[in-house]
């Protein structure tokens, strides 16, 4: 492949993977942090565009602010992550991407409407569900053709996991809290505890899960306090944790248990989880029946009794478990972010 000059936006925070993966981080940050590294690693030039301030150098990468974006040199390929309106802030390219993230449906809104219109970019979403999301009445030939290229794991859920023995009855709660956990504490309480006196639930969730959004945070926080409340139920609430700290907890627990939400496009939670060997049952709201093989991985959930039963099934009987745990070590962590990387690449090289 020649080598390509490439144009990468965001309207987030400037953060490289290494930062990515020091503290916790909501998944749009996590994943823009990991493509940069990675396009940054493939050879090819790399402009990264965000926020406002002076031009900096972080783990290697230059990044410069939005403002300069349209007066630079053209590129081969420009993504931007999330933001039709950031186009008309890069630089001229052969082939504009959006990085949806969102559900597709936002891009009916006006001021997202008017600039994808008019540079008909690639919309890349993560999968079949997300692209549905995309509105009827917004058909390819009018916004730009579509391509899926799912997320990637990263450090250090994209190394190989060691076969384990069944553990402590412990589920794990790793979402946003407002993606309903409420739900889940019902059922907890109600279904599974109950049955299961000697089984915790540890919740890894809290502000740094919602980005620390203050509006989120005061709809969040009722739940929060029940969580707190539930201690003689086996509910532990623990502040969100690192990939290191989070890949640790997953270690020591049974099983993954998250509803899943209409707004849920990947479920980056749920794919670490299973790279780690921990079996998930979810339901098919959103993308999440996407990350777990239905009766090989975990249990795709048909109603509340199917989940509370599946999830007392695995965490109490051994066999069970073993067989989900073989199950999700052989869907692997792949793709990898270099893959992912060269799946955007191969957009360049059509343009």
């Amino acid at each position: 492949m020649k080598p390509l000059r490439i144009a990468l936006a965001t309207d987030g925070p400037r953060i490289g993977p290494r930062a990515a993966e020091a503290g916790p981080l909501g998944g749009v940050e996590t994943a823009f942090a990991h493509l940069a590294g990675a396009l940054s690693a493939s050879g090819h030039e790399l402009v990264l565009l965000a926020g406002d301030t002076i031009a900096e150098t972080k783990e290697g990468m230059l990044w410069r602010p939005l403002a300069d974006g349209a007066g630079l040199t053209p590129v081969d390929v420009a993504i931007a992550a999330r933001m039709p309106g950031l186009f008309s802030r890069m630089p001229d390219a052969k082939r504009r991407v959006l990085w949806m993230h969102n559900r597709g449906d936002y891009l009916a809104e006006l001021r997202h409407l008017v600039p994808l219109l008019r540079h008909r970019p690639t919309l890349v979403a993560f999968g079949e569900y997300h692209l549905s999301t995309v509105p009827n009445w917004l058909p390819e030939w009018l916004t730009g053709p579509r391509e899926i290229i799912p997320l990637a794991v990263s450090a250090p859920f994209d190394r190989p996991t060691a076969m384990r023995a069944p553990p402590a009855p412990v589920a794990v709660f790793a979402s946003n809290p407002l993606r309903g956990l409420d739900w889940l504490l019902s059922l907890w309480v109600g279904r599974i505890h109950p049955v299961l006196p000697r089984a915790e639930l540890h919740l890894y969730t809290g502000a740094a899960t919602y980005g620390g959004d203050a509006r989120l945070a005061v709809q969040a926080a009722p739940i929060l306090a029940r969580a707190k409340s539930l201690a003689r139920h086996g509910v532990v609430l623990h502040d969100p944790l690192p990939r290191s700290g989070l890949a640790e907890a997953y270690s020591q627990a049974r099983v993954m248990l998250y509803r899943g939400d209409p707004d849920e496009t990947f479920c980056l939670s749920l794919a670490e989880a299973q790279a780690a060997g921990l079996p998930c049952v979810v339901t098919d709201r959103g993308s999440v029946a996407e990350r777990v093989t239905h009766g090989v991985s975990g249990h795709v959930a048909a109603s509340d009794e199917d989940f509370a039963t599946a999830a007392l099934r695995l965490l109490g009987d051994d066999d069970a478990w073993n067989t989900a745990h073989h199950g999700a070590l052989r869907r692997g962590s792949e793709p990898n972010w270099r893959a992912v990387a060269g799946r955007f690449l191969a957009l360049a090289e059509d343009a």
